[in-house]
């Protein structure tokens, strides 16, 4: 089974958007970066408005791409598409996760996240300029 999923790096005042899987769900507990699954017949980029949307209440303007990974997990394989945003409208609430959180590059290594996003993680941490 291959899952497409776009994700959201969306930064404000320094810090980058992170949310907490919801219980009961894949992975639950971990932490991500805010999106989800595309729909037949929408695109990456659509899909993660429309995520944002529903599960955190914001309108974005979706960027350029900055990472991309195909990952295999043991029951499935997954193509993240990690897009820089831009907050355009609404106040991030955790409508469909656990919680949210706003954190800083120093932050990234007190979170756990799923193994598909260790490649991004560490180009997070090396990646100065995003942040400001």
């Amino acid at each position: 089974m291959n899952i497409e999923v776009s994700a959201a790096l969306l930064f404000r005042d320094g810090k980058l958007l992170i949310t907490q899987r919801p219980a009961g769900t894949h992975l639950a507990g971990l932490w991500e970066f805010p999106g989800g699954k595309r729909e037949h017949g929408e695109t990456f980029e659509e899909c993660l408005q429309r995520e944002l949307r529903e599960e955190l209440a914001i309108e974005v303007d979706v960027h350029e791409l900055f990472e991309e990974i195909v990952h295999e997990y043991p029951e499935k394989a997954v193509h993240l598409k990690f897009f820089r945003c831009e907050l355009k409208s609404g106040e991030p609430r955790p409508i469909h996760c656990e919680a949210l959180q706003w954190i800083t590059r120093d932050d990234l290594n007190k979170y756990e996240f799923p193994a598909a996003d260790a490649q991004l993680i560490s180009r997070l941490a090396d990646h100065k300029t995003i942040w400001s």
